[in-house]
């Protein structure tokens, strides 16, 4: 329906046109050479008849119509590339699995050309899709429909019920029926399958720490980080009371250098204590001076001090057995505030492991997309800030500033 409705509107108005996957490369699989089981032809060749184009580019999936319009697959994990070609019409397919912060950078674009967006997806959980779906259900100029199998004349009610026990025979009886409500009944309700903290997530929203968490001015702030250039650097923000861990504010960009972001540490209202960085901060790269410096002694230049680096973790195997439960551990002891760490939310609630579609099992490593960044940046925090209290039950930390402070420690 959203090819033939793109090519449709191609036709009506000159202008270009993307369809976006979640990542660029499930594009070429899930449209550009998918056929149509009913007919035997390629999707794209049914929506786009030959008679209309004027040339196609195999390499990055792209048709020129031969009025002047132009269609093209893109993905969300790279969506900031595609500049120079600011479309009219787009359609967001799997946008629960695909990366929130797409919608923000193409939205003005689709304002100022008077364009429009279509969002299609399977419900994962309640994530960004819900939230943008209740928004479409209640905003004018929106439109928001549900349409579950039920609603549908595709399965009889005897298929439904067998397609429902062959789930629940290979995944168990939770898992089963959470993915059989999933596909085809639209249940926003069950975790997305394979997700690491969904669970403790929900019960973080259904026990009200994911609310209004204000900016204690008394406590001090520690970070922690997720470092890329290309790929997003990630920053949460939080405050310990107690036994308790307020995370106040979260922060990603992409293509950025660290000025950036000891630019937007500054500009925030917060004393910080210490900022913890993974292993490849002490990493060395060129940089203007001479001797190339590590990514730490950089940051530390531009003001973001006294950093903590925490070790590497060399085997998945420690990551998935080790790590991913101790941020499981620490869930219950987490308030997250709503607004200002919704990304990272939906990166925690969306991290999972891969998934073997032959084998049809789940596998022993994390799938790297946009949920990651949020989440390693999270494991940082379980594994450095919390690993390092442990070993220190009396002295949260210790750490040495310049000037007249000295050494100073924290009780």
């Amino acid at each position: 329906m959203a090819l033939h409705f793109t090519a449709t509107a191609a036709m009506q108005r000159i202008g270009n046109y993307w369809h976006m996957l979640p990542m660029y490369a499930q594009a070429r699989k899930a449209i550009w050479d998918a056929v149509n089981p009913k007919t035997g032809k390629r999707r794209i060749d049914e929506a786009f008849p030959k008679e209309i184009r004027k040339k196609e580019r195999v390499s990055d999936m792209f048709i020129e119509f031969r009025n002047g319009s132009s269609w093209q697959l893109v993905g969300s994990d790279n969506y900031d590339a595609y500049v120079g070609s600011p479309p009219i019409g787009i359609t967001f397919s799997e946008w629960a699995l695909a990366n929130p912060m797409c919608w923000p950078y193409i939205m003005p674009i689709l304002e100022e050309n008077k364009g429009w967006a279509l969002f299609i997806t399977t419900s994962r959980g309640n994530n960004h899709a819900k939230k943008m779906l209740d928004l479409a259900k209640t905003s004018s100029g929106w439109f928001g429909e549900v349409v579950p199998a039920s609603k549908t004349n595709v399965f009889s009610q005897e298929t439904l019920e067998n397609i429902r026990v062959e789930l629940i025979n290979i995944f168990g009886e939770e898992h089963g029926e959470a993915l059989y409500q999933q596909e085809y009944h639209c249940s926003f309700e069950g975790a997305i399958f394979g997700s690491y903290f969904a669970k403790q997530m929900a019960l973080a929203e259904s026990s009200g720490r994911v609310c209004s968490v204000p900016h204690q001015t008394g406590l001090e702030v520690y970070t922690f980080w997720d470092l890329g250039v290309d790929d997003s650097m990630t920053i949460w923000f939080m405050q310990q009371t107690g036994k308790s861990f307020h995370f106040i504010d979260y922060y990603e960009n992409t293509g950025y250098g660290l000025e950036h972001y000891a630019k937007i540490l500054k500009e925030k209202p917060y004393n910080y204590a210490e900022h913890y960085m993974p292993h490849d901060a002490d990493a060395r790269e060129m940089t203007n001076s001479e001797v190339a410096l590590s990514r730490r002694e950089v940051a530390e230049n531009l003001g973001i001090k006294p950093i903590t680096v925490v070790s590497r973790v060399r085997n998945i195997d420690v990551k998935v057995q080790v790590q991913i439960p101790a941020v499981r551990n620490l869930l219950g002891q987490c308030w997250f505030d709503k607004e200002k760490c919704a990304k990272g939310i939906s990166a925690l609630e969306g991290y999972r492991a891969e998934y073997d579609e032959e084998k049809k099992v789940l596998s022993n490593r994390p799938l790297h997309d946009w949920c990651s960044h949020g989440s390693d940046a999270f494991i940082t925090f379980a594994v450095g800030y919390v690993e390092h209290s442990k070993s220190n039950p009396n002295l949260y930390k210790i750490r040495k500033r310049g000037g007249a402070n000295g050494w100073m420690a924290n009780y």
